[in-house]
């Protein structure tokens, strides 16, 4: 595990994997995770993608072995999008592709419209464009974190995350995943989740973008992502069979084929 300063008392982890041969050039690609998770949560990827890619995975602000943050600490998603701004700038990149998951994608987005001169292609899987549908939802997790526990909600709230597809030991696995968050964390990131919506931004986004959801997710239907997803100049869109809005977790071998063959045509 690394470790880079992002700012006074605040470090943020991330992995690296490189498996391409040392003598060929190599894009890199930013991992972004969704909430509650963790660098860790792209695992299954690795294989498929660090044969010719290098791979930076890291844990975002107060997520896995990154600083936890307080309570009170108030969320901003451009102030995620900075970390990783400054992250890749402490590491010498200048352009990245990104990969991100759930709200990992939605922060992929506002990356990419914000920052178009460092993102090569950006991949957004089972990302929504707009959270403002939690702001109902959100109080009775913080509630439920608070009185019982991280594991308790993340157990709770699972089924729609994978949906039904995934054997019990899978879930148990991500369960424990997200239990390790720090309820602090948690605390202040649901209060910022309602405030979410990066729709207004998407026709700034210029990097090639590819887009997969899944047939029943339930952050939003295949037509409703289309509607977005076409705001984005040039964009592909891949629906996949399922329940899950979780898709990276749920169907990770099928995901990272699709991402593979888009970074392979899209080199910087």
């Amino acid at each position: 595990m690394n470790f880079a300063d992002i700012e006074s008392g605040l470090k943020l982890a991330y992995r690296i994997d490189d498996h391409t041969d040392p003598w060929r050039p190599a894009d890199t690609v930013l991992m972004v995770h969704g909430l509650a998770e963790s660098g860790e949560s792209w695992r299954a990827w690795v294989p498929h993608l660090s044969r010719h890619h290098r791979l930076l995975r890291p844990d975002l602000r107060g997520y896995g072995q990154s600083t936890p943050m307080p309570g009170d600490y108030q969320w901003r998603l451009d102030r995620l999008v900075q970390d990783l701004i400054t992250l890749i700038d402490r590491l010498e990149l200048e352009r990245v592709h990104v990969v991100g998951a759930k709200i990992g994608g939605t922060i992929g987005l506002r990356l990419a419209a914000m920052h178009p001169d460092r993102v090569i292609s950006l991949s957004a899987i089972g990302a929504p464009v707009s959270l403002t549908s939690f702001a109902e939802r959100a109080p009775a997790w913080r509630k439920q974190i608070r009185e019982h526990g991280v594991k308790p909600w993340a157990e709770a709230t699972m089924n729609g995350r994978l949906g039904s597809g995934l054997p019990d030991a899978a879930v148990a696995w991500w369960v424990d995943l997200m239990a390790k968050t720090a309820p602090s964390t948690l605390e202040g990131f649901l209060q910022m989740v309602p405030t979410v919506d990066v729709t207004p931004c998407l026709d700034a986004i210029r990097a090639p973008t590819l887009v997969v959801t899944t047939t029943g997710s339930q952050l939003g239907s295949a037509n409703e992502v289309e509607q977005w997803q076409r705001k984005i100049a040039g964009s592909k869109l891949e629906i996949l069979p399922g329940d899950s809005y979780h898709v990276a977790a749920s169907d990770p071998d099928a995901c990272a084929t699709l991402v593979a063959a888009f970074l392979a045509q899209h080199p910087a």
